[in-house]
C-alpha cells in the first residue's frame, strides 16, 4: 500500500469524506422521517450513497489502490460527532438539524470539488468514459441548492426562535429584577 500515489490518496480522503456523507445523511433523514425535510433528506441520503459508490467504481477504473482505513475512519469521525452538544440533554434539536445541514453542504461541495478535479484532471481519459463527470457536477450543484435551502430554514427556526425565546426571558427577567429592587428600596425605607 506505501508509497501511495497523489491520487490514491485524494480518492482516499474524499471516500472517507463520502462515507461521513452516507451516515450522516442517514441519520439526518432518519431523524426527520415525516416532516418536509425529512423527505427532502431521504433523497439526498439515496443520491449520496449512489454518488459514494461511483466514487469506489472511478476508483477502481483508475486502479487506485483503496485504503480501509480511511472510510473506517470516515465512519468513526461521523459517530463521534453524534456527541456534539445540541442544547438538549438528550433527543434531537433544531439545532442538530442546522448543523447536520451545514455538514451534508460542506461535503456536497466537496464532491461536486472532487467531480470537476477529475474532469480537468483526466479529459478524454478512456478509464472514465463511462461516467457523466458532468452530469454528477449538475446532481452535486442540485443537492447543494436543495441543502441550502433547506440549511436556511433550519437556521431561522433554530436561531431565531431562540433569540426571540431569550428576549422574552430576559424581558421577564429585567421586570422580576426591577420589582425585587422596588421591594429592597422599600423596606430599606
Amino acid at each position: 500500500m506505501f508509497p501511495m500515489r497523489q491520487l490514491d490518496i485524494y480518492l482516499n480522503d474524499h471516500l472517507a469524506g463520502a462515507t461521513v456523507g452516507v451516515e450522516l445523511s442517514r441519520r439526518a433523514a432518519k431523524s426527520n422521517r415525516g416532516t418536509a425535510v425529512g423527505e427532502f433528506l431521504e433523497r439526498l441520503h439515496r443520491e449520496i450513497a449512489e454518488d459514494r459508490r461511483t466514487l469506489l467504481a472511478v476508483m477502481r477504473a483508475l486502479d487506485v489502490d483503496i485504503s480501509p482505513a480511511k472510510p473506517a475512519g470516515g465512519w468513526i469521525a461521523e459517530k463521534a460527532a453524534r456527541l456534539k452538544l445540541n442544547g438538549r440533554l438528550r433527543g434531537y434539536s433544531p439545532l442538530s438539524r442546522l448543523i447536520e445541514l451545514e455538514g451534508l453542504e460542506t461535503g456536497i461541495a466537496g464532491k461536486r470539488s472532487l467531480w470537476q478535479a477529475l474532469t480537468r484532471a483526466f479529459p478524454g481519459d478512456a478509464r472514465l468514459a463511462s461516467f457523466d463527470l458532468d452530469a454528477l457536477i449538475a446532481r452535486a450543484e442540485h443537492q447543494l441548492e436543495g441543502t441550502r435551502e433547506q440549511r436556511l430554514s433550519a437556521a431561522r427556526e433554530a436561531l431565531a426562535a431562540d433569540a426571540s425565546g431569550r428576549s422574552a426571558a430576559s424581558f421577564r427577567f429585567s421586570q422580576a429584577a426591577r420589582r425585587a429592587r422596588a421591594v429592597v428600596d422599600e423596606l430599606r425605607g
